[in-house]
């Protein structure tokens, strides 16, 4: 059976990427100062960073229903079947969006829910692509990726709270108190939810908050506390200095965790949280 694995650019993975590792990526669009933009397409790094500090007014969307199924239809010429693997359902509607437009399909699309961001997304789509290849069903391929969905954590630090404030994910008043005190609040995303999970003075005091987090994780969940058995990467916001410094301090820690991916954070957790933000990510390394 030929099975096409597509995901959207929330995975972090490149067109140029996707093309090279046979992996169909989806752009996500936005809406910037009433012009659509498509990410990786009509819109770079850079320009998104630009755009955000200039104060331009950014909304995140979905792909729309039209060019997802002309995409799936395009496939199904050349593949007996796709898996289709979208960002965590807690944080957009496009995974609902795709399950509701699969079940006109008859059985040939199976669409991913496993609560996935970013590098963790990223490493789905990996792990679903060797799959593929190995000749493995579609479905037992969606069964697998969202069996395993609660094998990998996120911990995120950010630089102000001024976006969280403009998404009206906090009040004014408490982004005010932030900034006056200077704290560089530790988020995480364990499934579904981008959750509070503790509040730092520095950076230097948040990396340490995140690292104790990583390895807590990787001892009690992922019982790997040496980091043999998990995939470790670094994502930033606009910072890859810090975030390649970051990688450094983590591969001393864990030696055994092998080549620790770097990556720009997904533009559409970016446009919430703002540049500087700095995170690390374990995903369990799946027994295929």
């Amino acid at each position: 059976m030929k099975v096409a694995i597509v995901t959207d650019s929330n995975s972090g993975i490149t067109q140029k990427q996707g093309k090279e590792a046979g992996i169909y990526v989806v752009p996500m669009p936005f809406m910037m100062d009433g012009e659509m933009y498509y990410e990786d397409i009509s819109l770079s790094q850079q320009e998104f960073y630009e755009k955000l500090e200039s104060g331009a007014d950014i909304s995140t969307s979905q792909p729309s229903p039209g060019d997802l199924m002309d995409l799936w239809n395009e496939l199904l010429k050349e593949y007996d079947a796709i898996v289709h693997i979208p960002m965590s359902s807690g944080l957009s509607s496009s995974c609902q969006t795709a399950i509701m437009l699969a079940e006109d399909y008859e059985g040939k699309v199976f669409v991913v829910n496993n609560q996935r961001i970013s590098v963790t997304q990223r490493q789905s789509v990996l792990d679903a692509k060797e799959m593929a290849d190995q000749g493995i069903s579609p479905q037992a391929i969606k069964e697998k990726l969202e069996e395993t969905k609660m094998d990998s954590t996120i911990y995120i630090t950010l630089d102000t709270l001024e976006y969280l404030k403009k998404g009206g994910r906090i009040t004014p008043a408490a982004a005010l108190l932030g900034s006056f005190l200077r704290i560089k609040p530790v988020l995480t995303i364990q499934g579904e939810k981008l959750d509070a999970f503790a509040k730092a003075r520095t950076m230097k005091q948040a990396k340490a908050m995140m690292i104790a987090a990583i390895k807590k994780d990787m001892d009690e969940r992922f019982n790997d506390p040496n980091g043999a058995m998990t995939h470790m990467a670094v994502v930033h916001s606009d910072s890859l200095e810090a975030a390649q410094e970051f990688k450094r301090e983590l591969q001393e820690l864990f030696p055994e965790t092998g080549e620790i991916h770097v990556d720009h954070l997904s533009l559409s957790v970016s446009c919430h949280i703002g540049p500087g933000a700095l995170a690390v990510t374990c995903t369990k390394k799946l027994n295929l």
